[in-house]
């Protein structure tokens, strides 16, 4: 009976032990998984939301130069037209690489708000309406404040999601820890533990003599 009972033991520990494995395979599975997204998530604030920023910066700095151009007093209708005409191709440039970027369904409205802006500042351009030609640029510019509000909380959005899968990859790895912890003690018990042997005594023969 002794012996049964300690062959039970065993059967309970070994049970244990590969529920322990399965569960640290299950975790080192989700780790990964975390590990992938957060990945992701740095690859996403870098492409999509600083090199935007900076697609943002430098619309802004044409916008200016294009309102400073439109104001000046110093120059012919024919020069003014010409460089804000050259700087309204810098913009469009920046709007292809801009497009390649991921986009959300406000940013995407406030991109096409934008782009229609240039295309008005483009027409008063060519109209050589030059207080148009700075309203439309102001509007646009507010636009490009819009959109660098959203690349912040987009940033901020995909990097608190980065530390909530470092925190919990954090928590699975204490997880880890503890039951390595104990699949140690049940494999030190399993390789401790013996069966008691059953030892028969064979009576001896009686003597004839």
């Amino acid at each position: 009976m002794k012996d049964i009972k300690k062959y039970s033991n065993k059967t309970k520990a070994a049970f244990v032990l590969l529920v322990i494995m399965f569960i640290i395979l299950l975790s080192n599975f989700n780790t990964l998984q975390n590990s992938k997204k957060t990945n992701e998530d740095i690859n996403t604030i870098y492409k999509d939301r600083l090199v935007v920023a900076r697609y943002i910066f430098q619309y802004a700095n044409t916008l200016y130069s294009i309102e400073k151009n439109a104001a000046a007093t110093n120059t012919t209708d024919i020069q003014k037209r010409d460089k804000i005409l050259t700087a309204l191709k810098k913009i469009q440039n920046i709007d292809k690489l801009y497009l390649e970027t991921v986009l959300t369904p406000k940013e995407k409205t406030y991109f096409m708000t934008f782009i229609s802006s240039c295309s008005a500042v483009n027409l008063a351009t060519q109209n050589e309406n030059w207080n148009q030609v700075r309203y439309n640029s102001n509007q646009a510019i507010q636009m490009l404040e819009q959109l660098s509000k959203i690349q912040s909380e987009e940033g901020r959005s995909k990097l608190n999601h980065s530390n909530t899968l470092h925190n919990d990859n954090n928590s699975i790895g204490q997880l880890q820890i503890a039951l390595l912890v104990i699949l140690g003690g049940i494999t030190l018990y399993l390789l401790l533990s013996k069966k008691n042997k059953i030892s028969i005594k064979i009576p001896e023969s009686h003597s004839l003599n």
